[in-house]
């Protein structure tokens, strides 16, 4: 039998495993799943490297891709969304983190600063330029390259006072590893990244793509993507 495959940004990734999973389980369609950060899933999608019957992306990417033909207009389905947070090492002091003053206080104090450089990350970037901390603390960020990263470097960190950021998702899927979630960022500065799936336009398996998508937005799937941290 031939699988469905799968490209996603992984932000999402427990909920679009589990989404996978459990419709392989009702249905008997296989489930392939290769997961990307964004900036990656977009160039494999354009250069015509994605080789996947659904892709999932972020919604501005998805509305791209369905400018360009690269997925089917029309059909996608939105999974969820997902905050930016902030994490440290088990055993770290939590920062204050309730106000934009505050974050920017705890970031100043703090000995370390790890972010990625995939989409979330850049965005981190942003929020610390509008912040006016770029220079400030320059020679203590560590950029490493995704949000997995991120967390594997906190938790083999031995530096006392420091501050990661990342995917609120990504982070609770690494909270048995030795890192721990503080909490989203403050309203003032918060980032939410809602993601879709479509339907690539050269799937092999469209029908079958197109009832995993739709499977998504069913009581069940929707779920399931509450369930992994998707809001």
């Amino acid at each position: 039998m031939t699988s469905i495959r799968v490209l996603s940004a992984g932000a999402p990734k427990t909920a679009v495993s589990r989404c996978a999973e459990a419709f392989q389980t009702a249905t008997g369609h296989a489930v392939d799943v290769t997961f990307a950060t964004a900036p990656v899933l977009r160039e494999r999608v354009v250069h015509g490297t994605a080789e996947a019957d659904v892709v999932v992306a972020p919604v501005p990417g998805m509305d791209a891709f369905e400018h360009a033909g690269y997925v089917v207009a029309g059909e996608r389905t939105v999974i969820g969304a997902v905050k930016a947070g902030v994490v440290v090492r088990d055993g770290a002091p939590e920062p204050d983190i309730s106000t934009a003053d505050s974050l920017k206080a705890a970031i100043l104090a703090a000995d370390s600063i790890v972010y990625n450089q995939a989409s979330s990350g850049q965005y981190i970037a942003r929020m610390i330029e509008n912040l006016g901390l770029t220079e400030a603390i320059r020679d203590k960020t560590t950029l490493v390259a995704n949000g997995a990263a991120v967390m594997k470097f906190l938790a083999e960190s031995r530096i006392g006072n420091e501050i990661g950021f990342g995917q609120v998702t990504e982070i609770r899927l690494h909270g048995d590893r030795g890192v721990k979630l503080v909490g989203p960022l403050p309203k003032e500065v918060e980032n939410v990244t809602t993601y879709a799936a479509g339907v690539m336009s050269d799937a092999k398996t469209a029908a079958e793509a197109k009832a995993l998508i739709g499977f998504m937005a069913t009581p069940e799937g929707r779920e399931i993507c509450a369930a992994s941290g998707l809001e």
